[in-house]
């Protein structure tokens, strides 16, 4: 049962005065409008107005029912209104959730100038390496550095391309010499990023489709890929990091390159929000300057000066 029904026409009678001056305003005929406050009183139980050929009065009940619709079509006003508002021009809070590094260095930047463009959009933004369940946490959107399996609730976009790339200090390459191919890896010392127990193996692509793992030889684990850029700078082993993350410290000779004539493995990044028939421009939005910001996507996000 639509409860809305007869409580436009019901406002329009008493607005306008009667029953015929209502239909006109409502491009409905008088009998509609009769039929249609009818049916409303017949709903409630109560009579709502009293009307004959030549008068329209409301009874105390209809009074009182009256000052509740005027406030209940206002505030559908207001609703639909900002509906439509917000597909035009973006409003309202994002949630989000982002890993903290890639997050800190690449997604923060991106949400700023949004944050200054809109100043009715509002963001709440999560920075965290641990998986997230988008749904059951309540997360409008979360980047994951991950491929996302098949799903009927959930929605995907590729807004980065991640390129790695092997590094060292120019001073531990003067001491312990620069690997000339992947084997040579074995033989230096290697600063690997790990986490919950496993470290992430250094692969590269096999020219198949497939990838292969560098035979890195582990001395530190590190859960955190500043740090393990630090101690790269710090001449304590090779590290293999995004190119994005080691970008200034190559510019100012803090880090250079290893082996950067091998091939590197390139790997996607996501955002993901819930499957929905329409997307607010708050997402619209957000999303849209994700994909043209972040590294790899504009051809020039993510490429750092080769250094040998």
């Amino acid at each position: 049962m639509d409860r809305l029904a007869g409580i436009q026409e019901f406002v329009a009678v008493v607005e306008a005065g009667g029953f015929s001056a209502a239909g006109q305003k409502l491009h409905l005929s008088r009998s509609s409008v009769g039929k249609a406050v009818a049916r409303l009183e017949g709903r409630l139980g109560v009579r709502l107005c009293h009307r004959t050929t030549r008068a329209f009065t409301l009874t105390s009940d209809g009074n009182a029912f009256y000052e509740h619709c005027v406030r209940i079509l206002a505030e559908l006003d207001i609703a639909e209104n900002a509906m439509t508002t917000d597909k035009e021009q973006p409003a309202g809070r994002l949630r989000i959730s982002v890993p903290v590094i890639f997050g800190r260095h690449c997604v923060a930047p991106v949400i700023a100038d949004l944050a200054r463009q809109h100043s009715r959009l509002r963001f709440d933004v999560s920075f965290t390496d641990r998986p997230v369940d988008l749904i059951d946490e309540g997360y409008d959107l979360v980047v994951r550095n991950t491929t996302l399996p098949d799903s009927a609730v959930l929605t995907a976009r590729r807004i980065a391309r991640q390129r790695m790339t092997i590094c060292a200090a120019p001073s531990y390459l003067a001491a312990r010499g620069s690997p000339r191919e992947i084997g040579d890896i074995a033989e230096h010392d290697s600063i690997v990023y790990g986490r919950d127990g496993s470290t992430r193996p250094w692969l590269f692509p096999d020219g198949k489709g497939g990838t292969y793992a560098a035979p890195a030889r582990t001395r530190l684990i590190l859960d955190d890929l500043e740090a393990a850029a630090d101690m790269a700078v710090a001449g304590m082993g090779l590290a293999w990091l995004p190119c994005w993350l080691i970008r200034e410290r190559v510019a100012s000779g803090s880090l250079v390159r290893v082996l950067p004539d091998i091939e590197p493995l390139v790997f996607d990044t996501y955002a993901v929000w819930p499957r929905a028939p329409f997307m607010p421009a708050r997402m619209r939005v957000l999303i849209d300057a994700l994909a043209s910001r972040l590294p790899g996507m504009t051809g020039t996000g993510d490429e750092i000066k080769s250094a040998a």
